[in-house]
């Protein structure tokens, strides 16, 4: 039997869309020990205590050279989460949980897990006027299932995805999107509040380069050492070479949207060949067109070196 979501207006749904004003309340889904990049945007998220109330962590399922599987993948991740926070200082401010240890085996079929359920039960204890930003880095597989487990959640949340590439490009065969084609389904299909923001096109304009991360990163602390080490083993010759740190693009929007370009457009059809299908009669979301490479590594370098130069204490 079809899953039954509940209708949004879309005067609601726009309502919610609108680039975040003050501080909210998040969580954060991420295949944290898939590449690099993740741990760049944790650590962002985490210093940027005046806009986010990071609320929880959830590890996604991830499978490439890196794990043996999508569950192997998600205990990679959530160990490697505890690692950022251990060197925060803040693994008892932040709870992290376990995600799905599979893929989505269609798009009416959830896999249940902790992180699954803390959405849930987060989501319908927010505030009407206060939804809790979801915000998701990786397989979009946690979210799609929490979202099947209980469809009322989609009233109270708003997802902010890093996945797919731009609207115009000729598929949308990206890692986050590919690893769980029903999952991105559900997200853009059911009427969530739905941020997108694309791999190339948008966030692809996030590069940077050892001798940058040596200057700005490295010596910030254990946090600044521990990116630097990351960034500096993802490959064995940097000459010449610079490195898109994709995840940062999501904190970036929710830190200050003005360095993130977007616009209100129809949800869009994921085709059975991984492109993108345009339908003028779904409903709305918001996707990034464009942002700014400078002002977003700006502001989470400075907000390593004020880090590095506070007393070490807890968040």
């Amino acid at each position: 039997m079809p899953i039954a979501y509940p209708p949004i207006s879309e005067e609601a749904r726009l309502r919610r869309l609108q680039p975040p004003a003050g501080r909210v309340r998040m969580v954060l889904d991420t295949d944290a020990y898939n590449e690099i990049d993740d741990q760049f945007a944790i650590v962002y998220a985490l210093q940027s205590q005046d806009r986010l109330d990071v609320q929880a962590l959830y590890a996604a399922p991830f499978h490439n050279s890196l794990s043996d599987g999508p569950k192997d993948g998600m205990e990679k991740s959530y160990v490697e989460i505890q690692e950022i926070l251990g060197r925060l200082n803040a693994t008892a401010t932040h709870p992290v949980f376990r995600g799905s240890d599979r893929y989505l085996p269609g798009t009416e079929t959830p896999v249940d897990s902790p992180a699954a359920r803390d959405l849930i039960d987060r989501a319908m204890t927010a505030p009407d006027d206060e939804p809790l930003y979801v915000v998701a880095i990786g397989a979009i597989t946690n979210v799609a299932s929490a979202i099947l487990l209980e469809p009322r959640i989609i009233e109270r949340i708003v997802v902010v995805w890093l996945g797919g590439h731009a609207l115009h490009w000729r598929n949308t065969r990206e890692f986050n999107l590919a690893q769980d084609i029903p999952a991105a389904r559900i997200v853009l299909d059911c009427g969530v509040p739905l941020m997108l923001v694309p791999c190339m096109g948008v966030a692809s304009h996030l590069l940077t380069t050892l001798p940058e991360i040596d200057r700005y990163v490295r010596g910030k602390g254990a946090i600044g050492d521990f990116l630097a080490e990351r960034y500096e083993s993802c490959k064995p010759d940097h000459y010449a070479y610079s490195r898109v740190i994709w995840d940062i693009s999501v904190i970036g929007w929710l830190v200050d949207p003005e360095s993130v370009a977007s616009v209100l457009t129809h949800s869009p059809v994921l085709t059975d060949q991984a492109t993108w299908s345009q339908d003028a009669t779904r409903h709305m979301i918001r996707c990034a067109s464009g942002l700014s490479r400078d002002r977003i590594f700006r502001d989470l370098f400075r907000k390593l070196e004020q880090s590095a130069a506070q007393p070490h204490t807890n968040p």
